[in-house]
Order: C-alpha cells, then structure tokens, then sequence
C-alpha cells in the first residue's frame, strides 16, 4: 500500500440534522401479506468444522433472499429441490404463487461440503449463478420478471474448485466483446496460521468473456486472479467497468502473486532494504535542533553549501543534487543557524527554534528519509507524562475527581468490535491498492443498491447516524459521495442485540433492520406534520416528525432473507415470505 493515495469520506453538511430529536413510536397499522411456499427454503447450516467467526458471518448469516434491483420488487430464491424461485408483486392483494424459472442441475444432496446455493444480477439480462459445490453458472436470462419473456439459458458452466458464494458480478462490453466478472468468497483452511482462527478468506476475481472460434461464440475464462486476507469483507464489489475492485474489512486483502511477480516483488524488497539506512539523523530540544549528516572523506568544507531560510534548508556536496531540501516542519532563526564538520566524517548543522517548547514530529515536510533519535531524558519525560493514563489495578481510585474511564459506563452503542476497518480500492491491471480510506470507528452497517448500473452503496456509522455512501469509479475527485442519512439510526441500531439484517429503500424514504425472529423495525425519514404539535419541554412548535413502526410477523421459523425496494419490505422464513408494505405506490 505504499503507493496508494491515503483518502478520507467528506460528509455533505446540507444531509445532517443535528436538530433531530428522535424517533416516534407509531401505532398505525402496516399491511403485512403472506405467502406459503410450496417447498422449503435450501437453507445449509453450519457444519461442525464450520466454527469460526468468518464462518458465520459469511454463511451463518447468508441472506437468502436476492432482490433483482434491475426490476423493482422481484425477488427470488432457492428452494430444497434446487428450484430457483420467482416473485413478482404487481398488486399486494394478489399475489401470485411463486414460479420456477430455473433448475439447478446438480444434485445438491448428493454433496455433504456444500455451502448455499448463491445469485447475483449482473445486469438486466445476465445472472450469475453457485449451486454451492464449487460451479459457477453463467445464465442470460433475457428479460427478467416477466412470465412471457423470461427464460434462463446456460452459456457457461464450470467448475472452479473447493465451494464458493458469490459475492458480486457485473457485466460489461470492452472491445465488442461481451465480459463478465465475478467475485467468489471463500473460507479456506489455512495450515499455516497456528496462532490464529486456523482459516483465511479468499476472493477470487473471475472475469468470463465470449469467445469467437471460426464463426462459434463460446464463453471462456479469460483471468482468474486471488485476494487472499484474514477477515471475512463486509463489502466486496467490482467496478461496473471491470477496471478494479473495491473491498471495506476488518483486515487488509492482497493479491497472491505468481511466481515471476513474486521475483520482482523479492528484488523490490531487497532494493527497498537497502535504502533503509537514514539519510541523516536528527534531535531536538525546546529550543534547537541538531541535524547530523554523514559525508564521504574526500569532501572538504569548500565543497559543502548549506542555505538556511526562516522556513526552509538546503545542503548540497559539491556539484551534486541538493542532499537535504524542503520546508521545515516549522519556523527557525535562520540568522543564528549554524554549521560544522565534525571528526572529518560528519557534518552537524544547528537550527534554532523560532518558537520554543512545541516539539517537531517531523524535521523537513513530507522526507522521510531521517531519523528522529530521542535521548533517555526526554523518554522519562514522556512516560512520566503518560503515567496518569496507566495503572497496574483496574480503577485504582474512582472516588477522585476526575476518575479514569471504566468501560463498564460504556454503552453497547459505543463499543465496537472491529474499530479499525479499511476501504481499498485495487486496480484490475496492476493488483495494487490505488485507494484507502482508514474507517476508524465509522462501523459498517449494510450495502443497497440504488442504481443498479452503479456500485452497491455502503452505510456507515458516523458518530449516531448512518451516512449512506455511493462509491463513483469514475471520478478520482469524487469517488465516494455522500448521498443520505438515516438520523440516529448508528445509535437505535445499535441497541438491537438480536439484529439479523439491514436494509434501506433505494429512495431513501426509510430504513429497516430485522432479528433473528418476527420483529422488523422500520424508521422513516423526517415528514411535514399536518397538525400543529408543541415540544412540551421548550415551547416551540414542531415542523417535522420521524416515526419508528414495528411489524411482528406470524412465524415461528427463524428469519432467512431480508430485503427492501421503495415500497415495501420483503421477508423469508423457512416455509414463507411475507410482504410488507411501508409506502403507498405512486
């Protein structure tokens, strides 16, 4: 990643509303329809050597529910006898049965390593397709979600080793020449890691593109390439012009090179070892600094040049490129600089603080190629200066007046188990990280689609709200936009300790989360009031309230699938699928 522009996330001032005052509890009635399925949900649970928490996350918690954001609310599934299944809502209160529009071939329960049975809409008329052991399907489905024109056709089908989700696709033209990619999320064992979970995760980049042969259009693998990292990604998704990659985890991926790229990687770490001696060293006190270079013995103090500015230093050995040049991290007495060649083998240069006291973290802006040497005195400084902060008891005085902080005081709300997650961007041709932005403690929270010809949005949590964020592959300047917020939702959210998944409206309008079992929680966005109501508390009068709404499904089956459009929710136990309907249609 030494290369990569370190970025951070701008949030739009304009979409936050630090006046919020929380959310309602409304008691109106939602429309809650239900329909029985004819076979049950191809759930696959964990088996006993699936244990870990990766393992989890990325099958435990597999949403199998897939809506077909090309065609707004339809939804599809796989049921136990490998029947990819369709619903079509046109009209709430009639609702067709769910229709088979695509067999898996495969015998699934011939199989006892399987994981489930996965789909993703690469575009309105592409799909990819994973029965779960280990073979990817491409499908042109022609045009989806309609019972005349609908037909799913194989035109790729091949095994790509040990089992597999997918977890992304796109399809793309380039060159006149049809392509699509797909991101395959595996958990495999890693023999290696005797310290760890005993597992990593692997995405592999597929791209498929047709093939023409003496007149015959066929469609073959064209690149296969392997991230490989510790921690299941919460987000993974390929540009729409298959040009790169972009992956939000807990820990960082990186691309498993061949043997020639390893070579070089090899020489390039032996080249960059050898670079590792500093330049110069440096110290400092409250009131100067003493730089220390060392120069060959043939150079005399004729042949050495060093120009002092109030913010500036250059250094240069006879006729040579400047050795040290740059801004100063801060200003200095330039008149009282000093220099002198010590022991004929090093030159000491002395520069006086304009400002006493501030120490320097850095001696000239942006060079690295110094060393800061700190002397036993102002370690012991430091540490003594620190020492408040440690202790060898937990809370070793808590009747003082300002007590240490106890973690129990914490909520949930602020403690968060992964706080340091990244977001990479990775290019197709180079494998490298182009991108990354240090998410800190902005947790992630879920990935929608708004646009199905742009990148899946992510939310995250920025302090107590959820900031909706959508990835633009095609403006360096503007690569992450911020294009919603869901107020307070990163703190409602987070007292929901039996969360399953969450979801928004690709319009925004509102955001839902569900558990484990019947509850779903939906939070609309702030609306005009038609009535005149008071804040009893501060007397004013109240334009705008959001409200809070709560379903309770009649289902005792755990909830498998969970998605959202911009009228209504859908929801998938084992054996039903209910529809709720949260906005009026247009």
């Amino acid at each position: 990643m030494a290369g990569a522009a370190h970025c951070s996330l701008q949030a739009k001032r304009l979409l936050l509303d630090p006046k919020f005052e929380g959310y309602k509890l409304s008691l109106e009635p939602l429309a809650c329809y239900q329909l029985g399925l004819d076979a049950a949900v191809a759930e696959v649970k964990l088996r006993d050597d699936q244990y870990t928490l990766d393992h989890m996350r990325a099958f435990g918690m597999y949403n199998y529910l897939h809506l077909d954001s090309w065609y707004q609310d339809n939804v599809y599934y796989v049921d136990q006898f490998g029947r990819v299944m369709n619903v079509s809502v046109t009209l709430d209160t009639a609702l067709q049965k769910p229709r088979e529009v695509f067999r898996l071939p495969t015998d699934l329960t011939a199989y006892d390593n399987r994981l489930c049975a996965s789909i993703h809409f690469s575009s309105s008329t592409w799909v990819t397709l994973s029965d779960g052991t280990g073979r990817l399907f491409l499908i042109k489905s022609g045009k989806r979600g309609n019972n005349a024109s609908e037909k799913w056709e194989i035109v790729f089908n091949e095994e790509l080793g040990s089992p597999f989700i997918i977890a992304h696709s796109v399809s793309f033209v380039k060159s006149d020449m049809r392509s699509v990619a797909v991101l395959l999320l595996r958990v495999e064992k890693d023999e290696l890691d005797t310290k760890g979970s005993g597992f990593h995760i692997t995405l592999e980049w597929v791209t498929v593109a047709e093939i023409s042969k003496e007149g015959d259009h066929r469609y073959e693998i064209l690149k296969r390439r392997v991230l490989q990292g510790k921690s299941v990604p919460h987000y993974a998704a390929i540009e729409p012009s298959g040009d790169g990659l972009m992956i939000v985890s807990y820990k960082p991926f990186k691309f498993m090179q061949d043997e020639d790229n390893k070579l070089e990687e090899n020489d390039d770490a032996k080249a960059t070892d050898e670079k590792k001696d500093p330049l110069y060293y440096w110290q400092q006190t409250e009131d100067d600094v003493t730089i220390t270079v060392h120069i060959p013995q043939e150079i005399t103090k004729d042949d050495i040049k060093v120009h002092f500015s109030p913010d500036n230093i250059c250094v240069t050995l006879k006729d040579q490129p400047p050795l040290m040049e740059g801004k100063l991290y801060s200003s200095v007495d330039h008149e009282s600089c000093t220099w002198i060649i010590k022991d004929n083998k090093s030159l000491e240069i002395s520069l006086i603080k304009k400002s006493e006291g501030p120490r320097w973290p850095e001696l000239i802006s942006g060079d690295t190629r110094g060393e800061f040497i700190m002397d036993s005195s102002q370690c012991s400084e430091i540490a003594e200066s620190l020492m408040h902060l440690t202790s060898e008891v937990m809370n070793p005085n808590p009747e003082k007046e300002n007590p240490p902080c106890n973690a129990q005081e914490l909520e949930e709300c602020d403690a968060f188990l992964e706080d340091s997650a990244s977001l990479c961007r990775f290019d197709g041709d180079t494998l490298k990280v182009t991108h990354v932005i240090n998410l800190g403690s902005n947790q992630y929270l879920f990935s929608v689609v708004v646009d199905p010809r742009e990148m899946p949005c992510f939310c995250l949590r920025h302090d107590v709200d959820a900031l909706l964020w959508q990835p633009h592959s095609d403006q360096p300047e503007n690569m992450w936009e911020h294009i919603a917020t869901f107020n307070a939702l990163g703190y409602v959210q987070a007292s929901k300790q039996d969360k399953k998944f969450m979801a928004c409206a690709p319009d925004y309008s509102y955001a839902a989360l569900c558990e484990c079992l019947r509850r779903v929680f939906i939070y609309r966005q702030p609306t005009p009031l038609s009535t005149v109501l008071y804040n009893r508390k501060e007397g004013r009068q109240v334009g705008q309230v959001a409200k809070q709404l709560v379903a309770t499904l009649e289902a005792n089956d755990p909830i498998l699938g969970f998605q959202a459009t911009s009228e209504r929710l859908f929801v998938l136990t084992t054996k039903t699928l209910f529809l709720i309907k949260v906005n009026p249609g247009n």
